[in-house]
């Protein structure tokens, strides 16, 4: 019953996250992360959809990382990447055009996005990424984790902002932060039976 209970929850949120990135935020381009600037490059570039590059470099990074992570974790996070793709999927083609500009889609969106994400946190799962990389990278070679993932993630939307537009790395920045708050705040507030808001004591 709990696995059920996770793999539901679970669903939900990569249902979310999908939701915002393919009605909100992949429409102009803007990455939600260095998995999702390498997708926003191949479907610019070569026009390959967001969903396969999303989890194709995923799955490659989970595999490769599961002796760091552990099959569970692992597991898990390749369900949440999967219902992230087939969400993105679905969606995309009902999306042609950005539904508004530039500026109140990257609000929403990184909302939305944060939502998704920060249900995934509290469920103890990962939404995969460059983070998986990053792990990997500092294992085999000893540096630090946070300065690798920054390092990657900082190449790849460079590369994204020169090759698409010098403005995408403005807005992944403000989408990051926006979105970063709005995970946070979902981390930090729960709901009691009677519908009173609190503070969560533990994360």
């Amino acid at each position: 019953m709990k696995i059920m209970y996770k793999g539901v929850l679970l669903g939900i949120a990569a249902i979310i996250q999908g939701f915002a990135m393919a009605t909100f935020l992949f429409p102009h381009f803007i990455p939600t992360g260095g998995a999702a600037s390498v997708a926003v490059l191949f479907n610019y570039v070569a026009g390959t959809p967001f969903d396969i590059t999303l989890w194709v470099l995923n799955a490659g990074l989970l595999f490769a990382a599961i002796k760091w992570l552990g099959k569970g974790t692992a597991i898990w996070t390749l369900y949440c990447v999967t219902i992230t793709a087939i969400t993105i999927r679905m969606i995309t083609p009902f999306i042609t055009n950005p539904l508004s500009n530039v500026i109140v889609d990257l609000i929403v969106g990184s909302v939305i996005f944060g939502i998704g994400i920060g249900i995934l946190f509290r469920m103890g799962a990962s939404s995969g990424g460059m983070d998986i990389l990053a792990l990997i990278i500092s294992k085999l070679k000893g540096f630090s984790p946070g300065k690798t993932l920054f390092a990657i993630n900082g190449t790849i939307l460079l590369m994204t902002g020169i090759v698409v537009d010098w403005r995408i790395i403005i807005y992944a920045i403000v989408g990051q932060f926006i979105s970063t708050r709005i995970l946070d705040l979902v981390c930090k507030v729960q709901f009691s039976q009677n519908g009173q808001k609190q503070n969560a004591t533990t994360y």
